[in-house]
């Protein structure tokens, strides 16, 4: 039966201090435990032990280390929402366009176009609730206005309240008929609809750990990837710099994704620089825990 009680935050640095971490001025690291979780720092300090079972640490292991590796954990958190960002907002663009063209501008409750029927009515449903609670002025006048319509607002209305979660499952269920599925993929450089599917369902899940702010450093992403053999834009030329398939739980794959994708919304960004920048201003992380390649910036890709 689990008996432990709560440590004081003296009690919390005493004890690292006693497991071998070098702590220089405990009353600073009390100010970090107040406001970042010793649960949550543990995240970044585990590595650093060599005993996980007494959570003993290596020689050498700082506190002021770990800091750097959570500061370093939570500006690249910043970085990929901001990329990820941009791909939303292209993704859902460019939905709403192409289907509303093809189709009609309530395609997104059409069941004849989706291949899973119960998968769709949980997408209409979390949008219903979107819908409900949002405060967006546009959808509260539409509401007003077409009361007697008991069709959602279009598609131009209603899927700006829908998540990345939500639009990438809206294009993933969409049968393989549908064209503007294959015109969506060839304009992210996917090629066809069989890549872009698996693309977007990373990315979602790594918006979720972004957005709640949990550890990206280090961590498995679940879920695999298709990779393209012949990708029509700039990619990675060295063979051996290709993330193979033991590698994808690895976040490095998913942001050359990001960046691939980024490449074709908005060709001159920033992305490389800014990875490349943060890793320069944190020196001691080690860029083999996210899956790095070997010169990784000297790809095509990337530059």
């Amino acid at each position: 039966m689990f008996d432990k009680t709560p440590f004081t935050l003296t009690q919390q640095v005493a004890q690292l201090k006693q497991r071998g971490l070098i702590i220089k001025h405990p009353r600073i690291a009390e100010k970090y435990l107040i406001n970042i979780s010793y649960y949550r720092l543990g995240e970044y300090w585990y590595v650093m032990q060599s005993d996980k079972e007494n959570h003993t640490f290596k020689p050498n292991s700082k506190f002021e280390d770990v800091i750097a590796l959570y500061n370093f954990d939570a500006e690249l958190r910043l970085l990929l929402f901001d990329v990820i960002e941009k791909i939303e907002i292209s993704l859902r663009t460019k939905l709403i366009y192409h289907l509303s063209h093809e189709i009609d501008p309530w395609w997104f409750q059409n069941f004849d176009l989706f291949n899973d029927s119960k998968a769709l009515v949980k997408t209409l449903s979390n949008l219903e609730n979107e819908i409900t609670r949002t405060k967006d002025e546009s959808i509260k006048n539409h509401i007003k206005k077409y009361k007697d319509d008991k069709r959602f607002p279009p598609a131009w209305k209603s899927l700006e309240q829908t998540s990345f979660g939500g639009l990438s499952k809206l294009y993933g269920n969409l049968k393989h008929t549908v064209n503007s599925k294959d015109v969506i993929a060839v304009e992210f450089g996917a090629v066809n609809h069989t890549y872009l599917p698996s693309w977007l369902q990373s990315i979602a899940v790594i918006r979720n750990y972004c957005a709640h702010h949990s550890r990206l450093w280090n961590r498995n992403i679940p879920g695999t990837v298709k990779l393209l053999s012949k990708p029509p834009n700039p990619w990675i030329t060295e063979p051996n710099n290709v993330p193979k398939q033991h590698e994808f739980s690895k976040l490095y794959v998913h942001m050359c994704l990001m960046r691939y994708m980024l490449n074709t919304i908005l060709p001159r960004n920033e992305f490389a620089s800014r990875l490349n920048n943060l890793f320069e201003k944190y020196p001691n992380v080690d860029p083999n825990a996210l899956g790095m390649k070997p010169k990784w910036q000297e790809e095509p890709l990337w530059k």
